[in-house]
């Protein structure tokens, strides 16, 4: 093992310790912001310290054996322990160096997804509506629970855009590689000569902030207007000006919001999706400056990045970041994403180990 992270290791578990007693005090509990917080390190740290503590008691079994090579009649014993020992460090060692990645502070927040219709027209607000139904069923297999904040429909009954809200755990963990271009190639309902036609559609996902004072918001740079909604929703959504248009003047970011019947509900929704764009447009500007020198394999999440394909006739889909083609687009469409999420997870995990390497070197 590397003395950088011997000696990293070793300070995780005197900082484990010291959990240890401070969560022994009864007194903790009185501040409970404070307790939570060092149970949440606690639990981060405990999985960590095993794996260090395993990869120490195996470089122990391996140390014990070499003194053994001297007996001839241990001898044989001893060299099997010693390679099982270091065949067992290995293991660890790798499982030690996947724990120690930097993990990502937005991994447990919500996310607002959002998906536009674009190059298609009515085809692409369709696709539009399939994507929404495929992160859906996802969320659904993951035990998440969706809300529409918006929708714009179009008259086919696809999407010119609608935004959700997706709640649950690891749900911008498992989402986050989502954002950019998705393309699909098939014949539309409005196609009557049976020929294959390529429309797109562009997703984002952005966490969604603890507090919307968390991101600074100045109110004199808000033009915030009322106007009745469109679309279904009876007789009280339509009469009354409850939809909320909010513009971010120095931005020109728009947010619009009417699904809910109340003015007062929609204004503090269409205010956390605000929120959470300028947020997530300003770590994408901090992102943009490190992938100028170094890019990710699974791509910057820039809305004008092609990520994705999706080939009806063929039944494919095909992720070009990572060269990943599956044959199984229907249970893909139907929300059974798992073994790409588990890929796209698996390419960002080994271009962070490659990093840290570079860096080790």
């Amino acid at each position: 093992m590397k003395p950088r992270i011997a000696e990293k290791l070793e300070q995780l578990s005197t900082r484990l310790a010291d959990l240890d007693a401070a969560l022994a005090d009864p007194g903790v509990t009185a501040d409970i912001d404070h307790y939570r917080k060092l149970t949440r390190e606690h639990a981060e740290l405990t999985p960590v310290i095993a794996l260090y503590q395993a990869w120490c008691r195996a470089r122990d079994d391996g140390e014990a054996a070499r003194e053994l090579l001297a007996d001839p009649d241990m001898k044989e014993l001893a060299q099997g322990e010693i390679e099982q020992s270091a065949a067992d460090m290995e293991r660890l060692e790798g499982e030690l160096q996947r724990a120690l990645l930097p993990k990502d502070p937005d991994d447990g927040r919500n996310v607002f997804l959002e998906i536009r219709a674009g190059t298609g027209g009515d085809e692409s607000a369709l696709f539009a509506a399939d994507l929404f139904r495929m992160y859906s069923r996802y969320a659904e297999r993951n035990r998440w629970k969706v809300e529409v904040v918006s929708a714009s429909e179009s008259d086919l009954g696809g999407y010119r855009e609608i935004i959700a809200r997706v709640s649950g755990d690891g749900v911008y963990q498992r989402l986050k590689f989502e954002s950019g271009g998705h393309r699909v190639q098939r014949v539309p309902v409005t196609e009557t000569q049976g020929r294959i036609h390529t429309s797109a559609c562009t997703v984002a996902v952005m966490a969604e902030v603890d507090e919307v004072g968390e991101i600074d918001i100045n109110p004199a740079d808000l033009r915030i207007d009322t106007f009745r909604a469109s679309g279904a929703g009876g007789q009280h959504i339509n009469k009354t000006d409850s939809a909320v248009r909010i513009t971010h003047i120095p931005t020109g970011i728009v947010v619009e919001c009417q699904d809910d019947r109340s003015q007062h509900r929609n204004k503090a929704q269409a205010m956390s999706v605000l929120a959470a764009r300028i947020r997530d447009a300003q770590v994408r500007a901090r992102d943009s400056q490190i992938a100028s020198t170094r890019r990710s394999l699974v791509g910057s999440g820039d809305r004008s990045e092609r990520i994705r394909t999706y080939n009806f006739p063929q039944g494919r889909m095909t992720d070009h970041r990572i060269n990943l083609t599956l044959y199984k687009l229907d249970a893909i469409m139907d929300g059974d994403l798992s073994e790409l999420m588990d890929a796209l997870a698996h390419e960002h995990q080994a271009e962070q180990l490659a990093q840290l390497a570079e860096e080790g070197a």
